[in-house]
């Protein structure tokens, strides 16, 4: 697939993206590996303010992403992994998307200017933790030019979760 990306904007997320994004992540199946249903605006809440500290702090985070007419179609960025098993203490890339976006190269887009800023930023790694059956995030980590790494024992779920690394 070596079709052009679209042009997708990032931005630090401000406490109306909550909302926006409480609204376009609203799907089965956009949160089918992040808990299956949709989460309840608080925690976009909490988690926008988080990302507004670490642009703060860090010089980086989860932005809101934006298409060419600058609607909200979703989040990519970087944070310090947070849970206690996994990968501690490293940077990691991630995404989420709107249904509606799908398949467009929107995510790719979005990332590869996150590797841009990261590495600016001065960090020499970041990861990308996967479930398994996740093929289009798979699919994102190699375009990206990421290598498959460790796996980590999921705590909660039955499965192993598949950590993808890039040297930057």
């Amino acid at each position: 697939m070596n079709r052009p990306l679209p042009a997708v904007r990032l931005r630090v997320p401000t406490h109306e993206d909550a909302i926006a994004w409480h609204r376009v992540f609203d799907d089965p199946e956009v949160m089918e590996f992040y808990g299956g249903k949709p989460a309840a605006l608080s925690v976009y809440e909490e988690l926008t303010a988080r990302q507004r500290r670490h642009d703060a702090e860090l010089g980086f985070c989860l932005w809101t992403m934006l298409d060419e007419s600058g609607e909200v179609i979703g989040f990519t960025g970087a944070q310090p992994w947070r849970p206690d098993w996994g990968p501690v203490g490293e940077m990691e890339i991630g995404w989420r998307l709107g249904r509606a976006h799908w398949g467009k190269g929107y995510v790719t887009a979005a990332a590869h200017e996150t590797l841009r800023r990261v590495r600016q930023a001065g960090v020499k790694e970041v990861v990308a933790m996967v479930r398994p059956g996740n093929e289009r995030s798979i699919a994102v980590t190699r375009r990206l030019g990421m290598r498959p790494a460790e796996t980590y024992r999921h705590p909660t779920l039955d499965e192993d979760a598949l950590c993808f690394r890039l040297t930057l």
